[in-house]
């Protein structure tokens, strides 16, 4: 990363742990930071329900030495055309082995304050696959297919994709967020790797590379999982920089799309030597 500023500078120097051996490329790139994100409605297709989202994201990433620790909580509240407000929650946290072997995932989802859904476990992995083994749902074992990557590998490797001029990466991911093992997924990366560009907001982003990409997630077997094609169960969209933060996101739920935008972000210096 080139660093031009000493702020910028000091933060290259303690926040970014170095590379482990056997770590992913790119790792030492990675910003252990925290981030709060404003969400707001975006869209809403033809005879959708919906007509008000507005809710809060708050995202940290930390460096663990060997790992990342990660937490996102999302708070969402929507209203029908009757009037009528929903609102949905989420606490996801992970801990990930910075060479991809293996992840630790806890997903409790609740709506009106009352938990709908409980996912939680350990997936490993090898070149050949891997397991992920549940505690939530209990004695719930997924096998995973060979080339499943964890999230913050497939981030790392969407950045070196964008940085070589690539357009196109699929590959199953598994993330924890489903008792149903890995899914398919394909990124497109749209408009290559961006310059630095002012940003008043946030200097710490002014003097960084991005790139903007989308993420189409297919359930195991669907038909996007090579090209593309077909409709997927989720897809977000995002401003990706070089660091590993993202400024903007669009998520796309089907019926209706939020739109992110980071109101507030925070290095976390790293405890390792």
């Amino acid at each position: 990363m080139m660093i031009r500023t000493a702020l910028a500078a000091l933060l290259s120097a303690t926040l970014l742990a170095p590379a482990l051996a056997g770590s992913e490329p790119g790792t030492e790139r990675l910003l252990a930071h925290r981030a709060a994100y404003r969400l707001t409605l975006d869209s809403v297709r033809d005879n959708a329900s919906v007509v008000q989202a507005e809710g809060v994201m708050l995202f940290e990433v930390v460096d663990a030495c060997d790992a990342w620790a990660s937490r996102q909580r999302f708070t969402l509240v929507l209203s029908d055309r009757d009037g009528n407000r929903i609102e949905t929650s989420s606490d996801y946290s992970t801990l990930e082995a910075k060479d991809g072997s293996s992840l630790r995932f806890s997903l409790t989802q609740t709506t009106e304050g009352a938990v709908t859904s409980r996912v939680a476990g350990e997936a490993t992995l090898t070149p050949q696959g891997g397991r992920a083994v549940y505690s939530e749902p209990a004695n719930t074992q997924e096998d995973l297919p060979a080339g499943t990557v964890l999230p913050t590998i497939h981030t790392l490797r969407a950045l070196a994709a964008a940085r070589a001029g690539q357009r196109l990466i699929s590959a199953p991911l598994f993330d924890g967020t489903s008792a149903d093992g890995a899914q398919d997924t394909t990124t497109v990366i749209t408009g290559g790797w961006a310059a630095p560009q002012p940003n008043p907001a946030f200097p710490l982003l002014a003097t960084l590379n991005s790139a903007r990409m989308r993420v189409a997630f297919f359930g195991r077997g669907g038909t996007g999982q090579n090209d593309g094609a077909g409709t997927p169960d989720y897809e977000v969209s995002m401003r990706y920089f070089e660091n590993g933060v993202a400024d903007e996101l669009k998520m796309d739920f089907g019926e209706f799309v939020v739109d992110g935008r980071l109101g507030e972000l925070q290095p976390i210096p790293s405890p390792c030597g």
